[in-house]
């Protein structure tokens, strides 16, 4: 009886391995991208002037490795007219944990037009989801005179239908040191409050409208004393969001 059970045993072994040879194999990791264009829009102030501003990401990679390029500026329609780069720089980025990723990299900003005046920097962010679904971007910048800033924004999506939502956003640069050849001082840099309404016409194309006030603090030399200059302006923005 016992040489029967294990002969019954070895053919039903055999016959599950047999089974196994036609199984599909297991998915392997697929590399994708995304071209991602959070804001593209035009801003009025209540002074009149008015910008082009931009936001962008796009990334290339699998679930858990990336490489991501982010960048944001703005084109001044009155007054110098220069393009100017807050941010474009290239990261990899790790998936560390289901909703958040470690980005470490490379980037420039500074006026498009004048090379002399462009600051090149390292960085480390931490972008993610916190609870309740506030989407959160912040970030170590080290520039190559060994000056550093701390930068974060944070959002959140309010759902009013369908294909219509509210997004508030703040977001804020520290400069975490003095900076006299980029014309800044250690403390508050910038801090800009605002909400958006976008509808969604298709679920790549989205327009929407806006208003947000932002403030900012820059340095200036008066024979040999550095002061510290502070703008605050309202700003009216239309715009379109859309994915590729």
């Amino acid at each position: 009886m016992g040489k029967w059970f294990c002969l019954c045993g070895l053919a039903g072994f055999s016959a599950i391995a047999e089974s196994q040879r036609d199984w599909p194999a297991p998915m392997t990791t697929m590399l994708v991208g995304q071209l991602m264009v959070e804001q593209l829009e035009v801003a009025q102030t209540t002074s009149g002037d008015s910008t082009l501003n931009w936001d962008t990401t796009g990334w290339y990679g699998g679930d858990y490795h990336r490489i991501v390029m982010i960048s944001e500026g703005e084109k001044a329609f009155s007054g110098d007219k220069e393009w100017h780069i807050e941010r474009t720089d290239v990261s990899y980025s790790y998936l560390f944990s289901p909703f958040w990723s470690l980005q470490g990299g490379v980037g420039v900003k500074g006026p498009l037009s004048s090379d002399g005046s462009r600051e090149h920097y390292g960085l480390i962010s931490v972008t993610g989801l916190a609870p309740y679904w506030f989407e959160i971007d912040s970030s170590i910048v080290l520039n190559e005179r060994g000056k550093s800033q701390w930068s974060s924004e944070v959002e959140y999506t309010f759902l009013l239908s369908q294909t219509t939502y509210l997004q508030p956003r703040l977001s804020m640069t520290v400069n975490l040191s003095d900076d006299n050849h980029a014309h800044r001082f250690s403390g508050l840099d910038t801090l800009q409050i605002g909400v958006r309404y976008r509808r969604e016409i298709t679920r790549e194309f989205a327009p929407y409208a806006g208003i947000y006030w932002q403030t900012k603090h820059t340095a200036f030399q008066l024979a040999d004393v550095w002061k510290k200059k502070t703008t605050s302006n309202l700003n009216v923005v239309v715009g379109v969001q859309m994915w590729f």
